[in-house]
C-alpha cells in the first residue's frame, strides 16, 4: 500500500506536474490552504483551478476556509518587505507549518508543497522550512525542486492544454501593488 501523502498546492499552475507525478507515486490527498491570496476573487478562481485537476484525477481535497486575517496577522510588521524577502519565508512557514500540522492530525505519513515549482521561489528556502515543519509536527516531509527535471515545460503544455488560468503575481496583496506600480 503506498504511503499517504498530503500536498500543499497553491496554484494548478505550479501544481499541474506535481499532482500528476505524486498520484502515481502515493495516495495522495490535496490541502489548498493559502490565506495569503488576495483578493478574495483570487483566491476562488485559483482554488476553482485546483478543484478541477482533483476531481478530475479523482484525488480526495482537503480544503480549508479563507482565511486571510491568519496570514496578515502572520505577516504583520512586513508589509514593506520586497518580493522574496523576510515576508514571503514567514508566508511559506504560516501556509507549511499548518499543512504539516494537517497531516500528523489526519495520519498522513508524508507532506510535500506545489511551492517550489514557482519560478521565482527558491527550493532550498522553501525545503529548509518544510523540513522545520515536519521537524516540528512529527511527519516527513518530502523536499523537491519541482522546476527540474524538464517540469517546467511539461507543466506549460499541460496548463495550454487544458486551458487552465495561469495567474500573473505571487498572489498576497502586496506582490499585486509591486504589480501595479
Amino acid at each position: 500500500m503506498p504511503e499517504k501523502l498530503l500536498l500543499h498546492a497553491c496554484c494548478a499552475p505550479c501544481g499541474i506536474v506535481v499532482m500528476d507525478e505524486l498520484r502515481r507515486q502515493f495516495d495522495l490527498s490535496i490541502l489548498f490552504f493559502n490565506p495569503n491570496i488576495y483578493p478574495e476573487a483570487e483566491y476562488l478562481k485559483r482554488k476553482k483551478e485546483v478543484v478541477r485537476l482533483a476531481t478530475e484525477w479523482h484525488i480526495p481535497m482537503l480544503d480549508h476556509d479563507f482565511l486571510p486575517e491568519t496570514w496578515e496577522h502572520a505577516t504583520k510588521g512586513f508589509e514593506n518587505e520586497p518580493e522574496g524577502g523576510a515576508r514571503c519565508g514567514i508566508c511559506f512557514r504560516h501556509r507549511l507549518f499548518y499543512t504539516a500540522e494537517i497531516a500528523k492530525k489526519n495520519n498522513f505519513d508524508i507532506f510535500a508543497s506545489t511551492l517550489t515549482s514557482g519560478r521565482n521561489k527558491v527550493a532550498e528556502r522553501i525545503n529548509a522550512i518544510g523540513e522545520a515543519g515536519a521537524a516540528r509536527f512529527g511527519v516527513n516531509f518530502l523536499a523537491e525542486n519541482w522546476k527540474k527535471n524538464g517540469r517546467q515545460e511539461r507543466s506549460r503544455a499541460m496548463i495550454t492544454e487544458r486551458g487552465i488560468y495561469r495567474q500573473d503575481y505571487c498572489g498576497c496583496k502586496y506582490s499585486l501593488q509591486k504589480k501595479r506600480a
